[in-house]
């Protein structure tokens, strides 16, 4: 419900904070006073049009705040969400807007900047307001709908439809997908096997260019000291350290025996040289030896470090073709070939996507059928009970109708039907939108008994009723208090009214009404207690005059009860 509604700096009025009751409230007032005004930074907080004539003369900013109170369950929770809002706190929710006299305006919810069409949204799901030139719900005829899902009481029903909509929207894009994948398919066949005969071929394996890549430096590395084992054999194999040598063992073995003094010296390093020139013959045969069998180590295999290469370079160069780097290469063989296998079940895949599609249809047909039919029926029944309405409120020459209109090939997730609220003003006239054939005050009325009508199934929104009392007077005006009354029950109703009769049936009573001080001209809001209240209906009974009998008058309005 709307709990708070507060105004700064807009028209006439400077400051108005206004704490809203629950059940029915009176606005009444004289003709000008600037009941209006209030609708207006109403309007203002709920995102509707506004200029910057709404700025009150002095001031640079007009703002209206409204505060609402919510249920768990109510629908402005999720319009939150969509709008990626706050979330409404303990189940507060405040809408803030301002305009300044640049005519730019600014739009808060729960205290963050929203746009208007945020606040308008968020708006339309917290309080409707049915007036002389707007009623929102029933002007609009996509809302007309919805309201008639209501009285069917149709959600659970309404919601399976959806679901089968989603599903059949899913299997229609899933059959364009095989019927398009089939289209591309014979374009795309013959590259494709190329493609996957040269993936194929390669044979790509995960990881394979890094290992190639170290064994291919290790070989790299051995090349270099195979080269090395050949400069050292070279130096060796021409055989003139073995000649040399052996010329030297030679020369010694003619040195003999000699005798004398020194001779015992002289014997033993000629031994000693000729023993080192023996080791050192065989150490270097030694040596050959074992170069040998290095150079025999290295040469494993001598054109493996070329097909190293040529591996590498075949890898990097399908990379390359295909956008992606080697390491990718085996899972776009594996796409490829999974391509391949969808072109080549292609209308297997469209068999089984049309087999989908018609099962769809099938459902959401089936659902949407059974939905039609509740809504032609809740149709009879929706105009039988409107029509027990419309007399007490004036309408009693006026026809109510409900269009369901079904088509077949028109789905959507809530069906295959247009609904349309359409109303015959006098006997022997045609049916016409509500716009077109009702008159302010007939609509507000014909408001009022669709309300009353569905009430019982759920409508609990705030609403707001401006001059629903227009052009009539007496037992009509009784008859739309007592009505207003009723509904109020379950709904917040506040109204607008210059009857005395609908005044007196609301629970909670303010007085609108100007006041000059120091040549500043203001609008004033008072609530009323039950002794002014009195006064303000004989007012409103009596005129400028207020007579005893005006005042009797209105206590006997106050105390008839209400059905």
């Amino acid at each position: 419900m709307l709990s708070l509604l507060s105004i700064r700096d807009v028209v006439l009025i400077e400051a108005l904070d206004l704490e809203i009751e629950p059940g029915f409230t009176a606005l009444t007032g004289e003709t000008g006073a600037g009941k209006s005004i209030l609708l207006d930074a109403l309007g203002l907080a709920l995102g509707e049009r506004a200029d910057r004539s709404l700025v009150r003369n002095g001031a640079q900013r007009a703002q209206a705040t409204a505060v609402f109170e919510i249920e768990p369950a109510h629908r402005a929770h999720v319009v939150l969400q969509e709008c990626d809002l706050p979330p409404a706190e303990e189940g507060r929710i405040v809408l803030r807007r301002s305009i300044g006299l640049d005519g730019k305006s600014r739009a808060f919810v729960n205290d963050a900047p929203a746009s208007v069409n945020a606040l308008r949204k968020l708006g339309a799901c917290l309080l409707e307001i049915h007036g002389q030139h707007a009623s929102i719900g029933l002007m609009d005829p996509t809302t007309h709908r919805d309201l008639l899902d209501v009285f069917a009481k149709a959600s659970v029903l309404k919601a399976t439809v959806g679901q089968a909509w989603r599903t059949l929207e899913d299997a229609k894009a899933q059959l364009e997908d095989a019927l398009s994948r089939a289209r591309r398919a014979s374009t795309d066949r013959d590259y494709l096997a190329h493609v996957l005969d040269e993936l194929q071929k390669l044979a790509p394996q995960a990881g394979e260019e890094a290992a190639l890549d170290v064994e291919r430096r290790a070989l790299m590395g051995s090349e270099k000291a195979a080269s090395a084992l050949k400069d050292a054999a070279d130096a060796l194999s021409d055989g003139k350290a073995e000649q040399r040598m052996a010329t030297a063992s030679r020369a010694l073995s003619r040195v003999g025996k000699p005798d004398g003094e020194g001779a015992n010296t002289l014997s033993q390093a000629v031994d000693q040289a000729a023993g080192a020139l023996e080791r050192a013959l065989n150490e270097l045969s030694e040596a050959q030896g074992w170069m040998a069998r290095a150079g025999d180590a290295l040469d494993g295999d001598p054109g493996r470090l070329d097909r190293i290469e040529e591996r590498l370079f075949s890898l990097r160069s399908a990379a390359r073709k295909h956008g992606v780097t080697v390491d990718q290469l085996p899972e776009t063989l594996q796409r490829a070939e999974a391509n391949m296998a969808a072109i080549d079940h292609a209308d297997e895949a469209i068999q089984i996507a049309k087999a989908a599609l018609s099962e769809a249809q099938s459902a959401y047909d089936k659902a949407a059928l059974s939905l039609s039919q509740i809504r032609h029926q809740a149709g009879l029944a929706l105009e039988g009970a409107i029509a027990v309405e419309l007399p007490p409120l004036k309408l009693e020459k006026a026809r109510f109708r409900t269009k369901v209109d079904t088509d077949l090939t028109r789905s959507t997730k809530d069906g295959i039907d247009k609904v349309t609220f359409e109303i015959a003003a006098n006997p022997g006239a045609g049916f016409g939108e509500l716009s077109e054939i009702a008159s302010g005050g007939e609509l507000s009325r014909l408001s009022l008994a669709l309300k009353l009508v569905l009430s019982s199934e759920g409508g609990t929104l705030a609403m707001v009723f401006d001059e629903v009392d227009h052009g009539i007077g007496g037992a009509t005006a009784d008859a739309v208090g007592r009505r207003l009354a009723r509904l109020a029950q379950t709904a917040q109703i506040l109204c607008v009214t210059h009857s005395p009769q609908v005044a007196a049936r609301a629970k909670s009573h303010w007085r609108i009404e100007k006041r000059v001080v120091d040549g500043i001209t203001r609008t004033h809001v008072t609530p009323l207690s039950d002794g002014a209240r009195e006064e303000e209906l004989a007012r409103m009974l009596s005129g400028a005059l207020i007579t005893e009998q005006a005042r009797a008058a209105a206590r006997a309005l106050v105390a008839t009860p209400a059905d």
